[in-house]
């Protein structure tokens, strides 16, 4: 699925470095995302994929180099400026990361009542139904996480995440746990917010399927470096041996 992308930088990363101890997991990255654009980013396990996206949101600091967020250097702003800057990005987790003992409808006033503290009851409500509706799941409102499916919970974890109107979303193996069926349709529910909200994101992913539906562009890492950087054609059409065999393992599964 071929799209097109926006020259926009919104994130801007330079000679990334980060390592635990002896342990190197990213060596010299760098990457931009541009504005609207879906990048996926693809690596073996180990390959440093999560961490990169930990470092862009601070869960994790960087050891070394820049990463500029919407024309911010968060490893260098201070805290205030960092809490603002992190409620302009959504971080779907692998594990939905849902509060068990919440109802699906506090689970998303939650972060409305964090961020959004100037909406009223009616607001947050409103807000509340209308993230439900964009992920088909306008009838749960007050089931508890453990009364869902896993694709009802990573419905509903994307829900929250969207909730406060972020500009920019983080994805962390959004579909890994599910059917071929409900894992598409996470994928498609990634570009129709894209197309909604006018996100940017990046989204982590061993799931060709995924790939093929979402990528407007693709990086993958090895050995915690950037590899290969293009579009899906190029990775698909290509004779490196490294890359084909990714590819053709993948759409064989």
């Amino acid at each position: 699925m071929e799209k097109t992308t926006t020259s926009n930088c919104i994130i801007d990363i330079k000679n990334l470095k980060k390592s635990f101890g002896n342990l190197s997991v990213l060596n010299d990255v760098s990457l931009q995302l541009n504005k609207q654009e879906n990048l996926v980013v693809l690596g073996k396990s180990g390959s440093g994929k999560s961490v990169l996206i930990k470092c862009i949101s601070q869960l994790l600091k960087a050891d070394n180099g820049t990463i500029n967020v919407l024309g911010k250097e968060v490893n260098t702003i201070k805290s205030d400026e960092l809490d603002e800057i992190r409620k302009k990005i959504g971080f779907l987790f692998q594990s939905g990361a849902l509060y068990d003992s919440m109802t699906v409808k506090e689970n998303l006033e939650f972060p409305l009542k964090r961020i959004k503290k100037e909406l009223s009851n009616s607001e947050i409500d409103a807000k509340v139904n209308e993230a439900l509706a964009n992920v088909g799941l306008e009838d749960v409102l007050y089931k508890m996480p453990s009364e869902l499916s896993g694709g009802m919970r990573k419905r509903i974890s994307l829900a929250r995440t969207i909730i406060v109107d972020p500009e920019i979303m983080l994805y962390d193996e959004p579909t890994t746990g599910l059917d071929p069926v409900t894992a598409l349709e996470i994928s498609e529910l990634i570009n129709d917010i894209q197309k909604k909200y006018k996100t940017a994101s990046i989204i982590i992913t061993h799931d060709m399927e995924c790939v093929r539906t979402v990528a407007d562009r693709i990086v993958m890492l090895k050995d915690g470096s950037v590899y290969k950087e293009g579009n899906l054609k190029e990775f698909e059409n290509s004779t490196d041996e490294y890359i084909s065999s990714f590819f053709k393992t993948k759409k064989q599964n």
